[in-house]
């Protein structure tokens, strides 16, 4: 918007550096120029300021393709007043010389300008196709139809309007249809899915199998090297026994030897013990052959004397003397 300034009389107009000004007196242009800054009379001139730096225009409308479903088109278009002159011939841009307002709504005009051009070609594109060839599409080709169509425009170009670019955002069906285009594409892409889950599930199971078997396979080896400790064990605890049994052998042979030449050393200790008591005893049963009764008697009755226990006390009774006296009477007469 233009700052203006009011002074008796007169006024000053400051423009900016992106809006085209023009101040028109008594049918002629008098100044104009981006940026401009001028005096004039407020009752004799007619102010215009056009805009020429890039606008962006929103643009949202529905179109029906070739099977009748409605889409909706999302889009911007970019576009600048490159004749501010012929615009300002064209479209009303003039301001109010007390405020510096437009009295009209210009932009507007030019929106509904570039809308309904867009949408024709929009719609143009879309009715020549059906809804799944719109979708697969993609936005490329209705961008590029929109912007071929506007740059080729004669009306936009006889009112000094260029378009520097478009773009579309989205182009949608209704909610319930695209869920409905959505349905066989999620359909394949869960049978990949399930696929992918299946296939790892097959290598997992696999894997399980491959560890299954190495644990076997270890369990094996570890049971055949059991049962070679085992039979080693076995080997060498019979060796220890034999071994034993051969050492306890030898030393009961050694002590059956010796017992037996134990026993022989005893028998024959006995044996010339016994020959020589019995020598003894013959010769002393020799010595006693011509010794007399009497004598031994006596010694008998010694032998016994020295063998009986100790006799503190010795009574004699008549009858024992008697015959005692009786005795050794007889035989000393004999």
């Amino acid at each position: 918007m233009a700052d203006i300034t009011r002074y008796p009389i007169r006024r000053h107009l400051r423009g900016s550096s992106t809006t085209h000004v023009e101040l028109i007196s008594k049918g002629r242009t008098v100044r104009s120029g981006v940026g401009a800054s001028f005096w004039f009379r407020p009752l004799s001139a007619v102010l215009n300021e056009v805009p020429v730096d890039d606008r962006e225009l929103p643009l949202l409308f529905h179109a029906r393709t070739s099977d009748f479903q409605d889409v909706t088109v999302q889009a911007t278009v970019t576009y600048r007043v490159t004749d501010p002159a012929t615009a300002a011939g064209r479209i009303d841009f003039s301001i109010d010389p007390t405020s510096g307002r437009w009295r009209s709504t210009p932009l507007d005009q030019v929106a509904g300008m570039l809308t309904e051009s867009a949408q024709q070609y929009a719609i143009d594109l879309l009715a020549a196709v059906d809804l799944a060839g719109a979708t697969a599409g993609g936005v490329g080709p209705v961008r590029a139809v929109i912007a071929e169509g506007l740059r080729s425009d004669e009306r936009l170009a006889a009112t000094g309007l260029t378009v520097v670019g478009v773009r579309v955002v989205a182009l949608r069906p209704e909610p319930e249809v695209e869920k409905a285009l959505r349905t066989p594409t999620r359909e394949l892409v869960q049978q990949e899915a399930d696929r992918a889950t299946f296939e790892r599930r097959a290598v997992a199971v696999e894997r399980e199998r491959a560890i299954g078997e190495n644990e076997l396979q270890t369990k094996i080896e570890l049971a055949r090297r059991e049962e070679q400790l085992v039979r080693q064990r076995g080997a060498n605890a019979r060796r220890e026994a034999e071994e034993s049994a051969a050492a306890d052998a030898i030393v009961a042979q050694a002590s059956a030897d010796r017992t037996v030449t134990t026993a022989q050393a005893r028998a024959e200790e006995t044996r010339l013990a016994g020959a020589a008591q019995g020598e003894a005893e013959a010769a002393r049963v020799a010595a006693y052959r011509d010794v007399p009764e009497a004598v031994l008697l006596a010694l008998a009755v010694r032998e016994l004397a020295a063998n009986l226990p100790k006799i503190d006390t010795l009574v004699l009774s008549p009858d024992l003397v008697t015959q005692a006296l009786a005795r050794f009477g007889t035989g000393a007469a004999a």
